[in-house]
């Protein structure tokens, strides 16, 4: 059976109408729903357990930079994508500087060096390493359920600003896997993380 054009459009104004409706419904914040007071809600994960979390994937993203031949790490690449060093140069210019923002509420642009060699971007990945563990600790704990908007274009909720940069890592980390794996290089065992 088929539908005239006049049917379809109607179904399309009743369907945008129900969403209206739904919209208009429902709470506009999260923090309008309550399920639990917050003295007696439960945490799914503490700061100290995140912290480790990201570090372990951090240690992870270090061994992919490893693996890398020299030259590939700043060359090679697929499909038009960029080359590996630069995914980590990206991962390297979210981490400190998002820490940053978070714990003083100012979102500087962070100025990415120009690494020469994989050795550079180890000793740069290890620098924000140590950096990560120091700053860390010094986020107020209810700075976490606070919305900011970071470098000026991102508003969200701190915890999920957080979750975005490990999943960014993420992301390009598996990107260099694919990467290794064309160049007949074995990734590192992704579940290795301690």
């Amino acid at each position: 059976m088929r539908r005239s054009a006049a049917n379809v459009n109607a179904g399309a104004a009743d369907g945008e109408m129900r969403l209206r409706r739904l919209a208009c419904t429902r709470p506009q914040l999260s923090s309008e729903i309550k399920l639990t007071s917050p003295a007696t809600s439960a945490l799914v994960i503490t700061p100290e357990q995140f912290l480790k979390h990201w570090q372990g994937h951090r240690g992870l993203t270090r061994r992919a930079i490893a693996a890398f031949p020299d030259d590939k790490l700043f060359t090679f690449s697929i499909g038009g994508m960029r080359p590996f060093s630069a995914f980590a140069m990206e991962c390297l210019g979210m981490a400190v500087p998002t820490l940053q923002g978070v714990i003083t509420g100012e979102w500087k642009t962070y100025t990415t060096p120009t690494p020469e060699t994989k050795a550079d971007i180890l000793g740069l990945w290890d620098e924000a390493t140590a950096e990560i563990d120091k700053l860390w600790p010094t986020i107020p704990p209810q700075r976490f359920q606070q919305v900011d908007k970071a470098f000026g274009q991102w508003e969200m909720t701190i915890y999920d600003l957080l979750l975005y940069v490990v999943d960014n890592e993420i992301h390009h980390r598996g990107q260099g896997y694919v990467y290794l794996r064309q160049l007949g290089i074995e990734p590192p065992p992704f579940y290795e993380r301690g």
